[in-house]
This record gives structure tokens, C-alpha cells and sequence, in this order.
């Protein structure tokens, strides 16, 4: 698929950002995360680049995550209107969790959503995020659950999703998926990284299991040093500290993403 390169076209800050959000999808494909062409991820364009006005990258709405490029993201605005001239159309009922998240964080430049099996699976029990692992640990310091109201169009879910929400980085939503937001594109994708392990552990630890008496617990008092510990893992860089090494691994793989 040939795609005309955006790069002359936009600034180097939003070029950059195109990359880096190209890359995530990838990236989610990459790891399993992806569900065909129906979720999304969201980044939020500077304002130094915007000129204070809300505008975002968004995924072409058709493409494979495997398949979308820095030139095929979708600038739009809060209401998903298209910005610039493109051949792709956008999903603005896919868009409303992203708009709603980011109307109520200005802190948070990235969204990411999922629908995996072992996501939505967690998110079907009524207990949610068991603490059972070390990345159940990073989850739990900062989760938010956000019940089920169907599929996610109508704009009036969107007060009661931000207050679910509040200041947590990771949000289930209940028999839905998952959903991670970080002040940088690395650290959604780290977030959502360990949210997704954290829930496919626990599907197979709970597999053949009677519930939680047959698991042993995180000691309640781990969980109040976690975020020390996250930044003594990470150097205190966060999603930082291991987005280099995923950008050297799709580069060996296919650079593509860069276009």
C-alpha cells in the first residue's frame, strides 16, 4: 500500500510523534493485543505544535495495526473531525473513550484501548486484578474500573467514565477490555504491556483453581513500596527506559512504521 509521506507537511515535533505512535501500534500488534481494526490509540499533539487548540493522532479506521504508518495517522479534533486532506476515514464512536479520558487529564498525552481474551476475561470477574503477581502489584497502585454500559458510543457515558477514572493510569473496563494512558506514548505502551501480562497470568493461575483461596497473595504491604520499586526497575525514566529497545526490535523487523 503506497501512502504519501506526511513529513513535509507537519512539524518535526508532530512528525516525531507520528513515529512514536505508529511504532505503539505495531507494537500492540506485535505483542497480541490487537483486536482486527476495532480499538484504538490516541495521542494528544502539543500545544507548542496546535497553537493551544485539541488535536489528535488517531489510526486510519480499516487499517491493520501492523499496517499503519507514521504518514497514515489521522489528525483530528475533539469531536474526531479530520484535519487534513486523507484518503482514510476515522471512527468517531471508537474516539469517544479517548476524548473523554483526555478532556479530563490534561497530564495525559496517550490512550490506549484493548479487547484482548485475557483482558476481557479479568474484566468479567467480579474480583478484577487479583494481587497474585509482581506486575498485578504495578497495576493495582493506580486501577480504576468503569462498569459495562455497551458499546461505547453514546457521549452522556463519557462524565461517568471520567470520574471512574479519576487520577488512575490503568482502567478496566468491566466485560470490555483495558484501557492505559501515560503522560508519553512509552509509558501507555509499558502500562498496557503490564496491565495485559498482569491479566493473562491471573487467567492461568485461576485455570483449574477454586477461586482465590487456592492462590497465594501479594503480602498487603508490598503494594504500598510499589511505586518506588517501578522507578528503581526503570531507572526512573518509566516507559522511557524500554522504548529504545522496542523501536531496535521493529526496526529489525520492519521499518515500515517510520514512513
Amino acid at each position: 500500500m503506497q501512502i504519501p509521506s506526511m513529513k513535509a507537511l507537519v512539524t518535526p515535533e508532530e512528525w516525531q510523534l507520528r513515529r512514536d505512535l505508529a511504532a505503539c501500534y505495531r507494537l500492540v500488534a506485535l505483542y497480541g493485543m490487537s483486536d482486527l481494526v476495532f480499538t484504538h490509540i490516541s495521542a494528544k499533539l502539543p500545544a507548542s505544535v496546535t497553537g493551544g487548540e485539541e488535536h489528535f493522532l488517531i489510526n486510519p479506521y480499516g487499517l491493520l495495526f501492523d499496517e499503519i504508518t507514521a504518514s497514515s495517522l489521522v489528525k483530528v479534533d475533539m469531536a474526531c473531525n479530520k484535519l487534513h486532506d486523507t484518503p482514510f476515514p476515522v471512527n468517531p464512536a471508537g474516539f469517544n473513550i479517548h476524548s473523554a479520558v483526555h478532556a479530563a487529564r490534561p497530564d495525559v498525552t496517550c490512550v490506549l484501548h484493548t479487547h484482548t481474551r485475557a483482558g476481557v476475561a479479568v474484566s468479567a470477574q467480579k474480583a478484577g486484578v487479583l494481587p497474585i503477581s509482581q506486575q498485578s502489584t504495578f497495576v493495582l497502585a493506580s486501577l480504576a474500573y468503569h462498569d459495562y454500559e455497551g458499546v461505547a458510543f453514546r457521549p452522556d457515558e463519557g462524565p461517568r467514565l471520567q470520574s471512574d477514572l479519576g487520577r488512575a493510569n490503568f482502567l478496566m473496563l468491566r466485560n470490555h477490555g483495558l484501557l492505559t494512558c501515560g503522560a508519553t506514548i512509552a509509558d501507555a505502551f509499558l502500562a498496557m504491556y503490564t496491565f495485559e501480562s498482569a491479566c493473562r497470568i491471573q487467567v492461568d493461575a485461576l485455570a483449574g483453581q477454586q477461586g482465590m483461596d487456592s492462590l497465594t497473595p501479594v503480602n498487603p504491604a508490598i503494594l504500598h513500596g510499589v511505586a518506588e520499586a517501578m522507578r528503581v526497575q526503570t531507572g526512573g525514566l518509566g516507559g522511557a527506559f524500554v522504548w529504545p529497545t522496542m523501536l531496535r526490535r521493529l526496526d529489525r523487523l520492519d521499518p515500515s512504521y517510520q514512513d
